[in-house]
């Protein structure tokens, strides 16, 4: 398995875990949060990588 699918895995595991404790809403915006901040936290020659790199698969 690769590291990604691993990640995958677990961001699903921990997203489950955390529907199951926390009010749904609350839930949902860690999850979707958690991704959001650290996308902003990069600086932009690394979102401009992040963005090149993910429209290369697209078109794979």
């Amino acid at each position: 398995m690769s590291n990604r699918a691993k990640y995958a895995v677990g961001g699903v595991a921990v997203g489950l875990i955390l529907l199951w404790i926390l009010p749904t809403w609350i839930a949902l915006l860690i999850i979707v949060g958690v991704p959001v901040a650290a996308y902003v936290a990069l600086d932009p020659s690394q979102r401009r990588r992040l963005r090149r790199g993910s429209r290369k698969q697209i078109g794979r």
